[in-house]
């Protein structure tokens, strides 16, 4: 196996939960990419179109250094925070993903009584969520809505599309 191609194992620890008392919607991707995981913070790729979105469905400037991603979500009540906890890795590389040991949703619900909407970043994060989460994300009340990937990746939707799809969330 070359090392490009070498499993490597991943625990949510390097960039925890963001979430405040306010938050009212919880955006779940699948787990943070390599870039992500270096600036330590959600959506860190340069050309993660998240941010972009977001800011466009709400119709302000993109914000760009993390302080600013930070107080821009907190003033839309948004929370974000993946699927996945623990996980066997390449990359940033969804597809290879293996031994998958998810969030404990239950804990967050449970502390963060605020959060209405669970949003699904991502067709990874939809598989991975509706195995292990849905049944107990719905005891509790809260809507689920999926959304597509922001990711560079998912080449196929441009941003307006993004924005067209996101608007669920707002």
């Amino acid at each position: 196996m070359t090392k490009a191609n070498k499993y490597t194992h991943i625990t949510h620890e390097s960039i925890p939960l963001f979430i405040d008392d306010d938050s009212t919607i919880l955006i779940l991707g699948s787990l943070p990419s390599v870039k992500s995981r270096e600036v330590g913070f959600y959506y860190g790729h340069p050309y993660n179109r998240f941010f972009k979105v977001l800011s466009s469905l709400f119709n302000e400037e993109e914000p760009i250094d993390i302080d600013d991603r930070k107080s821009f979500l907190k003033k839309h009540r948004i929370a974000l925070y993946d699927v996945i906890y623990e996980c066997d890795i390449i990359s940033s590389s969804d597809a290879s993903i293996k031994n998958v040991i998810p969030i404990d949703i239950k804990s967050i619900l449970d502390r963060y009584t605020n959060i209405k909407t669970i949003a699904i970043n991502g067709n990874k994060a939809k598989h991975l969520y509706d195995k292990y989460l849905l049944q107990i994300a719905r005891t509790y009340g809260v809507k689920t809505i999926y959304l597509p990937s922001t990711s560079p990746a998912n080449a196929r939707m441009n941003i307006d599309d993004l924005i067209k799809a996101y608007s669920l969330i707002k």
